[in-house]
């Protein structure tokens, strides 16, 4: 889908930690041994991936949380020709403190959102779960530390020159810079960028289980990690444990039908908002709803118009603040962070609060000169993380996901009544959402394989959770992927509001440990109200 990162407690975490200007903290992360022959070793070349055993240490850097271990897994560049080139993936994890059953593996979604920093930000949302597993996440391919894909940094980036939406009226000067852009990311992400789809990320898992000794895998996936579980479940039915999809992504709807329904359901979570916000004498749009709804879109064309400065040395646009309403939009809790970042810089000018939103919760320090370039394939450098990371990942990801390119003709016939469906759909966050649609022209056709074979899945039973006011995965969603997978899908229903339900529900909290911790799975079509704890 075409939502970002879900906002997690660790996101929180992370937000204010980026408001306060602190930087992402240091991850030491060894690799793993090919030591020990596992389950894959029937697989063209793949035996030496499958037989590596996970090398644990402490995770390196003021204020990691002490008992959070690193590693780094090592998989294929190309599982078609293993042989031509490796990738490391970070990993973490928080060791099991009761009887160990094996490992239950998290994705906080994007696509492009880092698991490591949010794991370590989160640990305390995830303790129960260490009664039985060690809880593991990782930063996926392209993502983080793990070959990180990029446009480009500063003016120079890609992605900064669809800043000004001074194209859109022209569609063939549009898909001259979207032909740019694609040709920019190309350049400055490396080997990693043709590779980057969730087919490959799946595969990944399944290496990461073997290697983890797991017979097999437990998982927890949020947002687009629904989309990653699924995934996987279609490639290795006979592989799948206990999984858990919260905030069930859609796997048939095209990107465009994606960005309208995404666009729809965050306007109303901001006009939620803003309701909210003029309640409280604060609120820096004033005491009257229509007005300050009126203040909102007037703040994000000044800032097209006249974008503010920043510390990282790129200014701040309207779209960036579009980005930044996005994420603090994912849950009610982080609303008076967000009004707070909102009045400094509506008041001062001052960028840095909702910097750390627009970001996606993390900030990463600024590279220092004379740094060598790692190895192509290694870890690297939290501070050689870009930080146009998260866009960069999230449209190669869902651009690799989808078949679908329009061409020339069809982009030039449509952009017009695009245009006007997603205004419809949200003043504020319709071009944006047009622009992320838009920006897989010029980039290779994606795969079939998501929209034609995750279906029908043979696997074991599976639980799937949606919100009903879910801003970024409606539950229509959730429903219609239940259908397509057929009878291993058990659903529960959500009645509350925000971007997933584990974090934000304790009902729903208790029922996912429940299945993953002891296997017990609530009756399919049961509910979790809004404000109760049984359902």
């Amino acid at each position: 889908m075409l939502a970002k990162l879900p906002t997690r407690p660790g996101l929180r975490h992370c937000a204010l930690a980026a408001t306060a200007a602190l930087t992402l903290l240091s991850a030491g992360i060894p690799t793993a041994t090919a030591n020990r022959s596992a389950d894959g070793g029937d697989r063209p070349g793949l035996s030496r991936f499958y037989g590596q055993k996970v090398a644990w240490s402490a995770c390196r850097g003021d204020g990691m949380p002490e008992d959070l271990q690193c590693a780094a897994l090592t998989v294929p560049l190309d599982y078609s020709r293993p042989k031509s080139g490796t990738l490391h993936l970070a990993l973490a994890r928080y060791r099991a403190t009761g009887d160990k059953r094996g490992s239950v593996v998290l994705n906080f979604g994007g696509p492009g959102g880092p698991g490591v920093p949010e794991l370590a930000y989160s640990s305390k949302e995830f303790m129960d779960l260490t009664d039985g597993y060690d809880v593991v996440s990782f930063d996926p391919r392209g993502v983080g530390r793990s070959s990180p894909v990029s446009c480009g940094a500063g003016e120079d980036s890609g992605l900064a020159s669809l800043d000004d939406d001074s194209a859109l009226p022209d569609p063939q000067a549009l898909l001259g810079r979207l032909k740019q852009v694609a040709a920019d990311c190309a350049e400055h992400s490396g080997p990693v960028l043709p590779h980057i789809g969730t087919v490959d990320a799946a595969r990944d898992l399944d290496v990461m289980r073997a290697a983890l000794g797991d017979d097999k895998l437990n998982y927890l996936g949020f947002s687009y990690g629904t989309r990653l579980g699924a995934v996987y479940a279609a490639q290795f039915p006979d592989k799948v444990g206990r999984l858990v999809l919260d905030g069930v992504d859609t796997l048939t709807e095209p990107l465009t039908e994606q960005g309208i329904a995404g666009a729809r359901g965050q306007q109303v979570a901001l006009d939620d908002f803003v309701g909210w916000c003029a309640k409280d004498i604060a609120c820096p749009f004033g005491q009257d709803p229509r007005v300050a709804r009126e203040q909102v879109v007037r703040l994000v064309r000044s800032l097209d118009e006249d974008p503010v400065p920043t510390d990282f040395g790129d200014d701040f646009s309207g779209q960036d603040l579009v980005g930044a309403l996005g994420q603090g939009l994912y849950s009610r809790e982080l609303w008076p962070l967000l009004e707070r970042a909102l009045a400094q810089l509506v008041e001062s000018g001052d960028a840095s609060g909702v910097l750390g939103f627009a970001t996606g919760g993390f900030a990463f320090p600024l590279r220092t000169a004379g740094r060598v370039d790692p190895s192509p394939g290694a870890l690297v450098d939290e501070e050689d993380v870009p930080l146009d990371n998260l866009p960069a990942a999230l449209m190669a990801i869902n651009c690799a996901d989808d078949p679908d390119r329009p061409t020339v003709a069809q982009i030039t016939a449509d952009l017009k009544r695009l245009r006007a469906a997603y205004d419809k759909a949200s003043p504020v966050f319709g071009r944006y959402r047009l622009t992320q649609v838009l920006m897989c022209y010029g980039r290779p056709r994606g795969t079939e394989f998501i929209r034609d074979e995750v279906k029908d899945l043979g696997a074991p039973k599976m639980l799937l959770v949606g919100t009903r006011g879910d801003p970024a995965t409606p539950y229509r969603w959730t429903e219609e992927t239940a259908a397509r997978l057929g009878s291993p899908a058990v659903v529960l229903d959500n009645k509350g509001d925000g971007h997933t339900g584990y974090g934000s529900s304790k009902c729903v909290h208790r029922k996912v440990d429940d299945f993953l911790l002891y296997g017990s799975l609530p009756p399919s079509g049961s509910s979790c109200g809004p404000d109760q704890d049984d359902g």
